[in-house]
């Protein structure tokens, strides 16, 4: 077992989806990760940030894990990758981040899908599980999501997992270098806390 993973007390954390499960990144991960990453690289690129130059090393893995670290202890953002949940498969990554409590009690929803795994239904049960985790376990009532109104497959994706298009952003967010509009979506939680804990989410 590799040193970060016994010392982050986050990486017990998992989330059962249908037919996915998400946990959180480990040290452990990265070959999985970086073997993904680098082959789904042309796949990915026209809808993420510009990858820096050394986006799949070790030590940039290394400081991406404590990134997650520091946001999962503020409660400010949840960082899961997405695994088959037939043979552990590393499927891709999503992460629930910019979490706003006080009067907003709202995040936003972010993920990935290696090309290999794309067209599975994989992200889109995971982004419904981590819509459950959202609402049922952290106790948030919204949740948003965005995506490049050429991205057919996101928006898609998004309205079949029980979002709602809302609005239209203009240079949104810098994708592959270039400022993007956005088409905006949002769903608010219709979940009452049961008065017993929650099975599904293992920590």
């Amino acid at each position: 077992m590799a040193l970060l993973d016994w010392i982050a007390p986050e990486s017990g954390l998992r989330v059962e989806g249908e037919g996915v499960f998400l946990r959180a990144p480990l040290a452990s991960d990265y070959s999985q990760w970086r073997e993904l990453r680098a082959v789904s690289r042309a796949f990915l690129q026209p809808w993420e940030p510009t990858w820096p130059a050394d986006d799949l090393g070790r030590i940039a893995y290394r400081r991406r894990l404590a990134a997650y670290a520091r946001d999962r202890e503020a409660g400010a953002a949840y960082p899961f990758f997405v695994f088959r949940a037939g043979d552990g498969a590393l499927a891709g990554g999503i992460t629930l981040s910019n979490v706003r409590r006080g009067v907003a009690q709202m995040g936003s929803v972010g993920y990935w899908c290696g090309k290999p795994f794309a067209r599975q239904g994989h992200t889109l049960a995971a982004v419904r599980a981590l819509s459950d985790f959202a609402f049922r376990n952290l106790g948030l009532h919204r949740l948003e999501a965005a995506c490049i109104p050429e991205n057919a497959p996101s928006r898609s994706l998004l309205l079949k997992a029980g979002f709602e298009e809302e609005g239209f952003a203009k240079s949104y967010l810098k994708i592959n270098g270039v400022w993007r509009d956005h088409v905006l979506f949002g769903q608010i939680s219709s979940f009452k806390r049961p008065e017993g804990p929650d099975e599904r989410v293992s920590v």
